[in-house]
């Protein structure tokens, strides 16, 4: 005769046992031990089997208030408890959850990693619910929980795909029997949805050479990687790419333990982006941001996202102030972000008010008329405001475009050296503001960043429509040498640092409102420069680089 529980295993379609199974709003109480279902000890081999009641039970000890249908089917996934099993008892304080761990699982054939896509949101597809979800390593799909009523045992019975991973905890289980499967040809899966790094591996990332090749049979390169453009998200994917190459950034989002307190979305989606693209073990060679996405359109409350263009340069400096101000803890306020990119400006304010003299003209109408000396000039005050700034990237201005055609009717388009326009920072140069009042601005530079941003304005806007400014950038790939053009004085005890080589440039092609992005980057352990654009790599040469009209740039500082 067939104990109760044997009973309820094999007649799971049966509508009056799935009944007597449903959570009650009480506390559901301890089931009886084994020996008392039938009056007689089980056999040891039962013993192992898995426990779905722990699925029913709910966060806080199985106390559960009745707000409604909807509320009660969700919760009742929320448990699936691995915690629990590693310490050996539930989170009221309950009972001990057994579940049986076995290595010869005759399903392990079924698992596609072909399949496979870790980068979207960790979502049931059925629930829409982040709560306790695995993945079918089956198909690829996301469902929730594991107990006998939830979306995830249901597809085990409906599609026959019976091997599945928690997402939080990977553990790998075999439903519908319950027992987790312990095999060592899953690490790679595990690899693939949380990838690890050690600290030799992170400092070998500039040295080692060597390509990965993906389940499809192509090659690629850890870290240069492209990346998907979900929809008009070109703006996002040259800013990573191009953050990619600050070793000092890298390095800290590659180990997770160095933000482990952080509770910032934002910080832990840009590290485990960051995790992925320099992962040597990944099963196709693109990566999709669509999670680093969702945090930026939520921590920028949709002032970023997908499906609308923006300025590369407006996010680049909105995520480097967003970073900072959600790592920086009250005992250190200068975190990873200002140590590659902060640097410091002398300004120098001339505000300029002219005395106006009020008359009265022959048909008795009041007129300003301004106050002169003898000579015949004008007399203003002048007022001088000095004080120092911090920045993190430096904008350029760039010439204003002829507006006339050549005699063969064609557009010019000037050049005008990266050093021109760099002696704005000189403390000489006078730069003309309007807004908030009409100033004259002097800039000098006090203190270089180790990594430093340009942004060339190449746009203007008006109350009608927004120009481009088409002139081309002369500028050096190696070797940029700033105290020949910005006069630099070093802090007392340190070493003046002056030369700068390239490592990103972000190029904007096409019409403003409607061009695209692209990238040049290097790889260090080469040297070879790279065009990306999404998913597109492609090697290319270092005097390609300077033939393009670059928008943003980022140098490193030569130690």
């Amino acid at each position: 005769m067939k104990s109760k529980r044997e009973h309820d295993e094999v007649s799971i379609n049966g509508e009056g046992d799935r009944k007597r199974r449903r959570r009650s709003p009480s506390p559901s109480p301890s089931p009886p031990p084994p020996s008392a279902v039938n009056g007689s000890s089980l056999s040891s081999s039962l013993l192992p089997l898995a426990s779905y009641d722990d699925d029913e039970d709910d966060e806080n000890g199985g106390e559960i208030e009745a707000k409604g249908s909807e509320e009660n089917r969700s919760d009742q996934f929320e448990s699936d408890d691995e915690e629990e099993e590693a310490h050996g008892r539930g989170r009221g304080g309950g009972r001990r959850r057994d579940v049986e761990v076995r290595r010869d699982c005759p399903y392990l054939d079924t698992v596609n990693r072909q399949v496979l896509d870790f980068d979207f949101e960790k979502f049931c597809s059925v629930s829409l619910s982040n709560l306790n979800v695995y993945a079918c390593l089956v198909c690829g799909k996301y469902y929730q929980g594991r107990g006998l009523n939830s979306h995830a045992y249901t597809h085990s019975l409906e599609a026959g795909h019976h091997v599945y991973i928690n997402l939080r905890t990977e553990r790998v289980y075999c439903l519908p029997d319950g027992y987790e499967i312990n095999d060592p040809s899953l690490d790679d899966i595990r690899h693939v949805l949380n990838p690890r790094f050690t600290m030799d591996q992170v400092f070998q990332l500039d040295i080692n050479k060597q390509w990965s090749r993906a389940l499809d049979g192509s090659n690629y390169l850890p870290g240069m990687v492209g990346l998907n453009n979900i929809k008009e998200t070109d703006f996002v994917n040259v800013i990573i790419q191009s953050l990619m190459r600050v070793t000092p950034l890298r390095n800290f989002f590659l180990i997770p333990d160095n933000y482990k307190d952080c509770k910032s979305p934002l910080v832990q989606r840009f590290g485990e982006l960051t995790q992925k693209i320099w992962h040597a073990r990944n099963f196709k060679g693109q990566v999709s941001p669509h999670e680093f996405l969702q945090a930026v359109m939520k921590s920028s409350k949709k002032r970023f996202r997908i499906g609308a263009q923006s300025d590369p340069v407006e996010f680049m400096s909105w995520l480097l102030n967003t970073l900072h101000a959600d790592l920086k803890s009250a005992s250190n306020n200068r975190n990873i972000i200002h140590k590659c990119f902060q640097g410091e400006l002398e300004v120098i304010k001339e505000k300029i008010h002219s005395r106006a003299v009020l008359e009265k003209n022959e048909n008795g109408d009041e007129q300003v008329k301004m106050a002169g000396t003898e000579d015949g000039t004008t007399q203003d005050d002048v007022m001088l405001e000095k004080y120092r700034m911090s920045f993190l990237m430096l904008g350029l201005d760039l010439p204003p475009p002829p507006l006339f055609k050549d005699a063969l009717e064609k557009n010019i388009i000037p050049q005008v050296p990266l050093f021109n326009i760099l002696k704005k920072f000189d403390g000489i140069s006078v730069t003309e503001v309007v807004r908030p009042r009409i100033a004259r601005m002097r800039y000098r530079v006090t203190r270089l960043p180790q990594y430093m941003i340009l942004h060339m304005r190449r746009f203007t806007k008006n109350n009608f429509f927004v120009e481009k400014n088409p002139t081309l950038v002369n500028f050096p790939v190696k070797n940029l040498e700033l105290k020949d053009y910005i006069p630099l004085e070093p802090r007392k005890g340190e070493t003046l640092r002056s030369k700068y080589d390239l490592i990103a440039n972000i190029v904007h092609d096409g019409k403003p409102g409607e061009g695209v992005y692209r990238v040049f980057v290097q790889r260090k352990s080469e040297e070879l420069w790279y065009e990306m654009q999404d998913l597109h790599v492609r090697e290319t040469l270092p005097q390609m680089v300077a033939l393009s009209e670059t928008y943003m740039q980022i140098y490193e500082q030569q130690q």
